[in-house]
């Protein structure tokens, strides 16, 4: 075990337990421990630091450690002889299929877009498993061929490689199983590590809050989106952070190719109007990282420097079809069906029974139980319980109900992709308790986009 004589787990735990503060060093190399195959650190011992830490917490400097040297323990991405790369995560949420539309449109604006993206985890979709919705299109990509595929249309989305963050991997495949996902230090390593491997020089974050989001309480979003905004700065990247409201499913599609045909619509120029309200302000956020990390487009775009744009120029830009020709292109790069691009519902999967939801009263949509909704579409085969699961692409959900929005007895508050009608029984049983119909209109309907951190905001 190449990690110096002076490592001693045991140590490294009481550090934490007792209240301590873990050196950069004493990080470098737990880490070095941890993916050493040779001899690895037993689960219990790393278990144990995890509950330490999510009694005692790291500070900021700790969790910039932490994700600095998890990052670095892995292959890491160059993307120089490219230019000026951008990327965006997002924490996830119902129905968030914004990846797959918002790349395409930062593509457009000439700015190169390199992502790695994941699978679906507990009740929100993965990006990955929603492209696999589109015909033979391929997420695992050598490094090689993502470059190539970059250079070409400006635009790549893969799955990270085995290589890249292993301890990552290893550190949440303990989290999961011993309730310490929820500490907002080890969150933001978790996701700002496989930022920085990712080799992008600027990050937009779409940090969601509200009733289907991770982090529900607003509070506790702000806090992860100022930690990661720091860490990223301290790393030496350029990243905004985009708190967006989750109090209901973003769009109207809930499932993995019903949410890629919502997202080809989009770029169609038909897409539902708050979907295509936080593609176009996400794209405006990600030009603004792009420009501040030195990007240029001598071309413009129609007719306007980057630093002219706003985000309802974007979105004209979005309904005159630049974006959705670049998804066709970057379709057919990674494998699949470009036909999908103009006639998606000829070639995504369709499921055979497709039923109302209608509402039992009258009144105002006056809440979702969003994450409840998630859960519900992953039970119809939507998303995975375990690792093995098999998706089922063309089950979900197209809702047509909003908050505050006025409901007749009978009117269709969603629509059932089911594989059978006994299941589409159960789903609008359900659908129908976690839809919220009151007899008075709410008082307030929350923003899309409630705030946007620019700068460091964590000591």
């Amino acid at each position: 075990m190449n990690t110096g004589p002076t490592f001693s787990m045991l140590d490294f735990i009481a550090t934490k337990k007792y209240g301590g503060v873990h050196t950069p060093e004493s990080i470098d190399a737990f880490l070095a421990a941890l993916i050493d195959t040779a001899s690895p650190l037993p689960d219990y011992q790393v278990a144990s630091w995890l509950m330490a830490v999510c009694w005692r917490d790291l500070n900021f400097d700790e969790t910039a450690a932490l994700t600095k040297s998890m990052a670095e323990h892995g292959r890491t991405c160059d993307w120089s002889d490219v230019g000026v790369v951008v990327d965006k995560h997002s924490t996830g949420g119902v129905g968030d299929k914004t990846t797959i539309a918002l790349a395409p449109l930062v593509a457009s604006l000439g700015i190169p877009v390199a992502k790695f993206s994941g699978r679906a985890l507990g009740f929100t979709g993965g990006t990955l498993d929603k492209l696999e919705a589109i015909p033979c299109f391929e997420v695992n990509l050598t490094p090689a061929q993502m470059r190539s595929i970059l250079t070409n249309c400006g635009l790549v989305i893969a799955g990270q490689t085995a290589d890249m963050v292993p301890a990552d991997k290893a550190l949440y495949a303990l989290r999961d199983v011993t309730v310490t996902v929820d500490n907002i230090a080890l969150i933001a390593a978790s996701i700002m590590s496989k930022k920085i491997a990712g080799g992008a020089n600027g990050i937009v974050l779409d940090v969601k809050f509200g009733t289907g989001a991770f982090m529900q309480r607003y509070e506790d979003a702000r806090l992860l989106a100022e930690t990661m905004v720091a860490i990223g700065e301290r790393t030496g990247r350029v990243v905004r952070a985009v708190l967006s409201s989750m109090e209901q499913p973003l769009g109207s599609a809930i499932g993995n190719a019903l949410e890629v045909g919502e997202a080809i619509e989009t770029l169609q120029g038909q897409g539902p109007a708050d979907f295509e309200e936080l593609i176009c302000k996400l794209a405006w956020e990600m030009v603004q990282v792009y420009l501040a990390c030195g990007g240029t487009n001598p071309d413009g775009v129609a007719g306007m420097s980057l630093d002219e744009l706003t985000p309802a120029t974007i979105a004209a830009h979005l309904q005159a079809g630049h974006a959705h020709a670049i998804f066709r292109k970057w379709v057919s790069l990674q494998g699949g069906d470009p036909r999908v691009a103009d006639h998606p519902w000829e070639f995504l999967a369709k499921a055979p029974v497709i039923v109302p939801c209608p509402a039992l009263t009258a009144g105002y949509v006056g809440a979702f139980a969003t994450k409840d909704i998630g859960e519900l579409v992953r039970g119809m085969g939507g998303g995975r319980r375990t690792k093995t699961d098999v998706l089922d692409p063309a089950v979900g959900l197209v809702m047509h109900a909003r908050l505050g929005q006025a409901i007749e007895a009978g009117q269709t508050l969603a629509d059932v992709h089911a594989q059978s009608d006994e299941q589409a029984s159960r789903v609008i049983a359900d659908l129908q308790r976690l839809i919220r119909i009151d007899a008075i209109a709410p008082e307030l309907v929350p923003p899309l986009v409630a705030e946007v951190l620019t700068g460091t905001a964590v000591a």
